[in-house]
Parts: C-alpha cells; structure tokens; sequence
C-alpha cells in the first residue's frame, strides 16, 4: 500500500507540473502584450510599457509604441519591453500593471487611462520597488518617480490664440473639450480658458456651448457638437477642438449643417487624418507633438533608471506637482501647425508624409 501511494502521489506532482506549463505558455491578458521579447521574463531586465487606448488617437500603436521599444533597444538590446494597451479601461490597465510587477518588470511607463484611479498602480510598484515614470499623461496624487510629457497648458494657449485671432468680434465659440478624466485634458482646457476667459469676460468674443467629452470618444464629440448647433440655432463662429479626433467629429457634425470649413476648428497631435482635413480647408490647425522625441526621453530614462546609471540632468529639465508632490519631469514644446507651414515641421521633422497626409488610413 506505502508504494501504491507512493506511485499515485508522484503521478499527481507531474500531472500538477504539466498543468502548470501548460497555463504558463498560454498567451493570456488582452493579446497585446509584448512588443519586443514577451512578458514573463523575471529575473531579467524588463521595462513595462503600458498605454490607454487605440480609439482616442491613433498614435499609441503607430508611433509611441514603435518609438520606445527602437530606442531601448538601441540603448540596451538585453532589456525586455513588456507592452500592453489597456483599451480604455483603467481596470484593465491595473491588471497589466499588476501583472508586469509580478513578472519582474523594474520600470512601469505608464499613460494612464484615468489620472486619478492610476494612483493605485503608482502605490502597488512603490511597494514592490519598481519605478515609474508617468507617460504623457501625468498621475495624480501618488508618489511619480518621473513625468515624460509637453507643457499641457501651453497646448491650449495655442489653441486658444488661435480661436481669438480667427474669430469675428462678438462672435460665438464651442469648446469640445477631452476627458474629464485625463489630466491633460484639465491641463489643455486651462490654458484654452487662460486665453478666452478675458474675451469672454469684455465681450469680444461669447462662449456659447463647452463639454468634456468621456474617453476623448469622437462619437461623443460629435453628439456634443451637434447639442451645441441645436441649442446656439448654428450660430457658430468658431470651434475650440481638444484633439484631431474630437476635430474630425466637430467637422461632421459642421458637415451635416453646410457648415463644414466656414468654421474655424483647432486640433492637436498633427494626426495625419487631421493634417488631410486641414490641406481640406475643414480643419484650421492642428498642435503638433514630437511624438518621437518623447518616447525617445521617456526611453532613456527607463534604459538609465533599469541599469542603475545616473540619470543625466539634460533629460529632466523641471519639476511639475501632481497633487502629492513635485515630479522630476521632461516637458517638450508644441508647435501649431497650420496648411501654410506643414512642409516646414511635420514633413521637414519626418514626423509624417504628404502621402499620408493626403491617404489617410483612418
């Protein structure tokens, strides 16, 4: 009986073992994971990559993506990067942040789906000893090692200029602003105010209709712009855009009215569907992001802060208070671009082609 029991006990460990190969080697997750060498790689360096959505713009999977897994490994080809896209769901992106922790990843690069709910993340990798550096969007109240962005406030002073330059006095603006929920768009909408608020205040210039628009969705942009014709009778003069997403969907609901390119509408992240509307003429500008150039920082710090190197005081260039305290953070310019200067910044910058711009693929 003692050696029955003895085979039958041992049957149980290797069945146990095989089972768990077998759930190990499953793919799992949202099937976006890993753009550069697979998760699961404890032990080893690993740098986790974790980005919001692929419907608010369509830069994540095109070019931030690419852009910071070419630059890790041009910097150190042994560091892994564990990518992940939450899919606009913050509880999504808490999962992929918990489970690139348990993996082993050391640096969390996060562009948080909610600024606020992301604290949670931030708090579980200070408790594990990985670093994070908030990506783009920054996180709120939580302890940030490092913050990789544009100065925000300064994208909606250009948008907002621009509004105030190209609008007939008294005439009517409609801000479509993004989500309630990313800090940017709080950041943007600052600005944006910090320039039309005086003109709305004298007179020169009257706001007739604002709205946040829930997960920067273009559907719900439009339903918002077309609210926004109904109550002001389509006595409209200009369009304040947070981005060239909500842009193409003001440009519909114009559309739909007659009133498409007689409007002047802003934008931001020089998409190139954005960049086509603007050669169009239904688009008047758009805030143009070196994309690039900041993932390119953001991996480097990720590279420097993974090897345990010194992290160079040319990357980290400000400080930025995220409601817990002062982030080390990178801040880069943004730029307007307009049909006038397009060859001169996105072309000139190979950010994009005039082939593109003209066959947009979305």
């Amino acid at each position: 009986m003692k050696q029955k029991k003895g085979i039958v006990a041992g049957i149980a460990v290797i069945a146990a073992m095989t089972l768990a190969t077998a759930c190990g080697s499953s793919g799992g997750g949202n099937g976006t994971s890993n753009g550069s060498g697979g998760s699961g790689s404890k032990g080893g360096k690993m740098i986790a990559l974790l980005l919001p959505d692929t419907t608010s713009s369509a830069r994540y999977e095109t070019q931030d993506k690419p852009d910071f897994e070419k630059e890790v490994k041009a910097l150190d080809p042994s560091i892994t990067v564990d990518y992940e896209n939450a899919q606009g769901s913050d509880s999504t992106q808490q999962q992929q942040a918990e489970a690139a922790i348990t993996n082993g990843a050391q640096v969390l690069v996060i562009d948080p789906v909610d600024s606020q709910s992301a604290a949670t993340i931030v708090n579980e990798a200070n408790q594990a000893g990985v670093k994070v550096i908030s990506y783009d969007r920054m996180i709120e109240n939580a302890k940030v090692d490092y913050y990789v962005s544009f100065d925000n406030e300064e994208v909606g002073k250009l948008q907002g200029e621009y509004i105030a330059q190209h609008t007939p006095k008294g005439g009517t603006v409609v801000m479509i602003d993004g989500a309630q929920t990313d800090n940017n768009a709080l950041q943007f909408a600052q600005g944006a105010h910090a320039v039309l608020d005086p003109l709305f205040k004298s007179g020169q210039l009257r706001k007739g209709y604002e709205s946040y628009t829930p997960n920067w969705d273009p559907s719900n942009g439009q339903r918002e712009m077309e609210a926004a014709l109904t109550k002001l009778n389509n006595k409209v003069n200009a369009v304040l855009a947070a981005n060239d997403g909500l842009a193409g969907a003001v440009i519909q609901a114009l559309a739909a009215q007659g009133l498409a390119g007689k409007v002047p509408v802003t934008g931001q992240d020089a998409t190139d569907a954005g960049l086509h509307d603007i050669m169009q003429g239904t688009q008047s500008m758009t805030v143009y992001k070196a994309v690039p150039k900041e993932a390119k920082l953001a991996a480097e710090l990720a590279v420097d802060i993974v090897d345990n190197k010194p992290i160079p005081s040319s990357l980290v260039n400000t400080k930025v208070n995220n409601g817990a305290e002062d982030v080390p953070a990178a801040l880069l310019q943004p730029v307007v671009v307009t049909k006038q200067n397009i060859q001169s910044t996105v072309i000139k910058d190979g950010f994009t082609t005039m082939q593109k711009i003209e066959h947009p693929s979305s």
